[in-house]
């Protein structure tokens, strides 16, 4: 097994994180459904919000499953069942119960506060909120506990099982030998493919159990990344780094044309050739994104450091963290009426600022540390979800 770490795998993990936080509090400001939303919500950003929106969870499954192949190497597939489920399902389990509870809070508050119980407070709502079943106002509902954007923990959690008991079967993959070109466009093939016939008719849900799209697409991003640490797909790195330019040139041109199109989509959507063109469009643009990623991080982080380490060290509790620490801060900073754009700067700094701070506590808290995913005692290679890869 190829066990050798690839250090620019920490600089590219926090970079994508690094992305994350504007990202969501992009979504405070934009038109798109969300729990909050900003009196001045528009579609000024959502061009902008575009350049990422494609590939940018996709690129974290990518890295993931680089990162569980390392985990599998050197702990087998029990050893790897014992780390997801730890460093996966507790963090998981207490966030749902814990740390999404304020973002549900004031979705019901701003949304629909007849549905809030007792005197309408905080903890009056965290009671019913663990009781479970759904707040709805006809037929819009909102079912409680929720994982809101930890789905994505439950559904690395089941990627890492799966891969590990395939690997388990000691299958000896044969080197595959193809020319670059070849890694800038056969993986974006079937990613076009789901986002033209699969995604239609399901669509993503986030909910583990009826999410095909989302299954298809992650899952075969995450095989990658697993396959990218074997004989199988080691030449992916190597393309991405060769073709970074290329890739980078066909992201930007594939954006410019998702941008159009949803631009014009209510003069173009009864026109089913240019539906399904955009549609492949934007399946390609997440893989050329993701290669054009993966090779400009080659680039620009060829040497581990102490400074990249503790980052990385960092990512998976600040990315528990961040989505309600945005929620909580944009409705604390709303009665100051701010313009959106300072209001947003704000935002975005003391959202780094508090988690990194809360990361900083809580790492000397052993029983907090376990429930927020951090790692207390550093390995020679680290195995984290997002705070490593190998």
């Amino acid at each position: 097994m190829h066990t050798h770490r690839l250090p620019f795998l920490d600089g590219l993990r926090v970079a994508a994180f690094a992305l994350l936080i504007p990202y969501h509090v992009g979504m405070y400001y934009v038109t798109w459904d969300w729990h909050v939303k900003s009196p001045a919500a528009s579609g000024v950003l959502e061009p902008f919000m575009q350049l990422s929106s494609p590939w940018r969870l996709s690129l974290l499954f990518l890295i993931a499953g680089a990162a569980c192949h390392g985990l599998f190497a050197r702990r087998g597939a029990l050893g790897t069942l014992k780390d997801r489920s730890l460093r996966l399902l507790l963090p998981l389990l207490f966030g749902m119960a814990v740390i999404v509870t304020p973002q549900a809070y004031y979705e019901v508050l701003t949304q629909a506060p007849e549905l809030l119980p007792g005197d309408g407070g905080y903890l009056d709502f965290w009671r019913r909120y663990l009781q479970g079943g759904a707040l709805c106002r006809g037929d819009d509902c909102l079912d409680v506990p929720t994982w809101n954007h930890l789905w994505f923990l439950s559904y690395l959690w089941v990627y890492a099982v799966v891969g590990a008991a395939l690997a388990s079967l000691r299958l000896q993959p044969r080197e595959v030998d193809l020319p670059a070109w070849a890694w800038l466009l056969l993986p974006a093939v079937p990613l076009a493919l789901l986002r033209m016939f699969v995604m239609p008719h399901w669509p993503s849900t986030h909910d583990l159990v009826h999410d095909l799209y989302n299954h298809l697409q992650y899952g075969l991003v995450f095989a990658i990344g697993w396959a990218s640490r074997t004989p199988l797909a080691q030449g992916l790195w190597p393309a991405a780094l060769r073709l970074r330019w290329v890739a980078l040139g066909v992201s930007l041109a594939g954006w410019v044309v998702v941008v159009a199109f949803n631009r014009h989509y209510d003069d173009l959507k009864h026109l089913e050739g240019v539906v399904a063109a955009a549609r492949a469009v934007r399946g390609a643009l997440t893989w050329w994104s993701i290669v054009a990623c993966c090779g400009w991080a080659q680039r620009a982080f060829t040497r581990e450091s102490p400074a990249l380490r503790a980052a990385a060290a960092a990512v998976f509790c600040l990315y528990i963290l961040h989505q309600s620490v945005i929620v909580v801060l944009s409705q604390w900073l709303k009665p100051l009426a701010l313009p959106w754009g300072l209001e947003a700067v704000l935002l975005i700094v003391l959202t780094f600022a508090i988690c990194a701070l809360a990361y900083l506590c809580a790492r000397r808290v052993p029983g907090l540390a376990l429930l927020l995913g951090i790692q207390r005692r550093p390995r020679a290679a680290p195995t984290g979800v997002l705070a490593s890869a190998s």
